[in-house]
């Protein structure tokens, strides 16, 4: 069976090639991955849990890398058994494309399954094929896309502030301003006006301030008492 899909990723190209090449980042990719390892610069090793229709097998299989061409893409090719299961071998040729800002993925699969799963029938097995890869590359693009993200909100947050430009303030030539507490008035003696009345000694009597106030307070005590 082939199958053909194209996905658009929000990242540079250089960014996806490195992931295609991350393994954790493809074992969080493959549906029902229990763990893979890299064993070479082009071999990996894994142990796969998959459903195909009343069929579940626990897999374990090399996935081998060729005809690398970074950051254009690559193939990748794997095998596997399930014991009683059956077995199953595939590969995928991956190309890479930048297109303005983003990076289109295009791929084309191939696989072929033996034993009990063959005998499941066609489409069965098609759909469940075509379903893991479409969720593999989805998988993929969303996990590569948030990781371009969010390294650039980190560049963005690292980047230094404008420094501010310092502005001369403008030397004014105009006669200087004296504020008004400074200027003092000399008093003259008017003829015929009134003597200005002297401040109450510190010694002589209740201010009247505060007779008036006191009186106040007294009367309206008498008030209350009389009227509640």
């Amino acid at each position: 069976m082939d199958m053909t899909g194209e996905h658009r990723i929000a990242a540079p190209r250089e960014a996806v090639w490195a992931a295609l090449n991350d393994a954790e980042i493809l074992r969080q990719c493959i549906t029902g991955c229990e763990e893979i390892e890299k064993t070479s610069a082009t071999e990996f090793v894994a142990k796969v849990t998959a459903k195909v229709g009343p069929v579940k097998a626990r897999f374990g299989g090399k996935v081998t890398l060729s005809d690398i061409d970074p950051p254009n893409g690559y193939t990748i090719t794997g095998e596997g058994s399930g014991g009683a299961a059956g077995f199953a071998k595939g590969g995928a040729k991956v190309a890479l494309a930048t297109e303005g800002a983003e990076t289109v993925l295009r791929y084309t699969v191939q696989a072929n399954v033996g034993g009990k799963l063959a005998q499941i029938g066609s489409r069965l097995i098609d759909g469940t094929a075509r379903k893991m890869a479409e969720d593999f590359f989805g998988k993929f693009s969303e996990l590569v896309a948030g990781q371009a993200a969010a390294g650039l909100a980190t560049a963005s947050e690292s980047e230094p502030a404008p420094e501010s430009e310092t502005v001369a303030a403008p030397v004014s030539t105009a006669a200087p301003v004296i504020p008004a507490e400074e200027i003092t008035v000399a008093e003259v003696p008017i003829a015929g006006a009134p003597a200005a009345p002297e401040p109450a000694s510190q010694g002589g009597g209740l201010s009247p301030l505060v007779w008036v106030a006191g009186l106040v307070v007294i009367v309206g005590a008498i008030l209350w008492y009389f009227t509640r």
